[in-house]
């Protein structure tokens, strides 16, 4: 991988962590909602990754010819899609709601606070791993560059 394929493979984990934080947000946002265009409470949404496929790489050729296979390394992360999560929703007893049923239960979103924030602290993370992966890139292209002056 040469020194612009290091700065395409962090910008692509940096593309794909803002939007699981923008989905990681609409979470945090929609945590009461139990009524939507769908019918019934909001679902909590998952960000899909996998690797992307590369260009074909000697590395990958040569393993081809020994038989082996081996997974494509170092060429970033696309984002397949966005699911929703299908684990049960959560029952609260609130007889006054608008959308309590006759025994007096709401059907609340199938998401926890708590876990999106974990969630969201560690997409904050990766974020800044990428950033920096790129900053360290860029700073040893211009040391490279200054070698011949």
């Amino acid at each position: 991988m040469g020194m612009f394929g290091a700065i395409d493979a962090a910008a692509s984990g940096l593309t794909a962590e803002r939007l699981r934080m923008d989905v990681i947000s609409n979470n945090i946002a929609n945590a009461n909602t139990t009524r939507t265009a769908e019918g019934g409470p909001y679902r909590r949404q998952l960000v899909v990754f996998e690797p992307r496929s590369g260009q074909t790489s000697f590395r990958k050729l040569l393993s081809n010819e020994m038989g082996e296979t081996t997974p494509e390394v170092g060429n970033g992360v696309k984002v397949v899609g966005i699911i929703k999560d299908a684990s049960p929703t959560r029952m609260v007893y609130n007889p006054q709601h608008p959308d309590a049923n006759p025994d007096g239960y709401v059907e609340m979103p199938n998401l926890n606070i708590v876990s999106e924030m974990v969630d969201m602290i560690t997409a904050t993370r990766a974020y800044e791993a990428n950033a920096t992966a790129v900053n360290s890139a860029k700073s040893m292209a211009m040391k490279a560059l200054a070698i011949g002056e």
